[in-house]
């Protein structure tokens, strides 16, 4: 009898789950499709990242990849337009294999790391690790290890990745507004002639 763990049955649902968004979302063309379903591909994100017990990269994900990202894009497409332009097949050669080579190299990388859940890997067996779990909660007062790291130990780090999260939707938002007026200009003296004449 094969003995399969409940956890494992969800990763790999969830797992599928991601992969059936991401081919869903190259084969689309309706553009508002494509944001909602990367907003699906967002969530199922942050549900990996939540069975890993990574819970602070999950909610970053879920506010940042599901939420904000998602509201950034149809911002977007109320201004550009629902659908996908044909695209050119001339460099698709080319730009598959640049994704191949990429692809490689990251799988490549991934082989230094050490084993999941290794008890041996240098982040298990740092005096920091143990530093932060023996007295982040009397240095910092907060009970929540995860929390105390980010908000203190990390915390210019935090600041900075929040930082650039706002510098980039103030200039998508800045850019969409200049879209707007720019639109605005042109379609205002086409409607003065259409009512002149």
């Amino acid at each position: 009898m094969i003995d399969i763990d409940m956890v494992e049955i969800v990763d790999v649902a969830l797992l599928s789950f991601l992969v059936v968004a991401a081919i869903i979302m190259v084969r689309m063309h309706n553009l508002f499709g494509v944001v909602m379903t990367s907003g699906i591909y967002s969530l199922l994100s942050a549900a990996i990242f939540t069975t890993l017990d990574a819970v602070d990269v999950a909610f970053t994900e879920a506010a940042v990849g599901a939420g904000i990202s998602t509201v950034l894009m149809l911002g977007t497409l109320a201004i550009t337009g629902r659908f996908q332009k044909p695209a050119r097949r001339s460099n698709a050669l080319g730009a598959f294999a640049v994704v191949l080579v990429t692809g490689g190299a990251l799988i490549w990388g991934t082989y230094d790391m050490p084993s999941f859940g290794d008890p041996t890997s240098p982040i298990q067996v740092s005096r920091v690790t143990e530093r932060y779990i023996e007295l982040s909660g009397e240095e910092i007062g907060i009970p929540n290890i995860v929390t105390s790291v980010l908000a203190s130990y990390r915390g210019y780090d935090t600041l900075g990745e929040t930082a650039v999260v706002f510098t980039a939707a103030v200039g998508v938002l800045l850019l969409l507004g200049r879209s707007r007026r720019q639109r605005r200009v042109v379609t205002e003296p086409r409607k003065r002639e259409a009512e002149e004449s």
